[in-house]
C-alpha cells in the first residue's frame, strides 16, 4: 500500500481511530529505550502505592480532581 492510499483510507476513520493511528506512528519513531526512565516511574508508582496503603496520603476521585482544575 502506498502512502497516498494509506492517507486516503485514513479519511474514513473516526477521530478516535485516527488518534490511535497517530499514536502508533509516533511510537514507532521512538527507537531508543531508556531503562532508567522506566525504573524511575516504577519506583515512583511503588512509593505512591505504599503511601496510599499505609494511610500516609489519601486518594482523590476523578470528580474531585476535575473540580480543582476547572476555574
Amino acid at each position: 500500500m502506498t502512502l497516498k492510499e494509506v492517507m486516503e483510507s485514513a479519511r474514513v476513520l473516526t477521530a478516535r481511530e485516527k488518534a490511535f493511528m497517530a499514536h502508533c506512528l509516533i511510537s514507532s519513531l521512538e527507537t531508543q529505550h531508556d531503562e532508567d526512565v522506566d525504573n524511575a516511574w516504577k519506583e515512583l508508582a511503588e512509593r505512591r502505592c505504599d503511601e496510599l496503603l499505609s494511610g500516609k496520603i489519601s486518594g482523590m476521585s476523578w470528580e474531585e480532581i476535575k473540580t480543582q482544575i476547572r476555574p
